[in-house]
């Protein structure tokens, strides 16, 4: 079926172009365009969040001890899974050093 071009003119004759300042700011949101104010509010909101979960985390040696006293309680008994998980992610971390 082929649509003749009067036919588009009168279909697109009941649109109107937008104003060019909404067009832009519609364009923006569409591709996702962040203005640098947004990015660096959400670097800044990043940082903050990143910040509370490291200092919301058990102390290192705490961890250590608690597994020190598992182990010796003989209630540390990790499965294979668990133990070849931590192998790999141990491998990943030394490459990416």
């Amino acid at each position: 079926m082929r649509i003749s071009d009067a036919e588009v003119k009168k279909a697109l004759s009941g649109f109107t172009a937008p104003e060019v300042e909404n067009r832009d700011e519609d364009l923006k949101l569409v591709l996702g365009v962040e203005t640098e104010e947004d990015a660096s509010e959400r670097d800044a909101q990043l940082v903050k969040d990143l910040t509370k979960q490291v200092l919301d985390m058990p102390d290192r040696e705490d961890m250590i001890a608690s597994l020190k006293a598992r182990i010796e309680s003989g209630e540390y008994n990790p499965s294979a899974e668990e133990i070849v998980d931590t192998m790999i992610r141990r491998a990943i971390a030394d490459r990416t050093r």
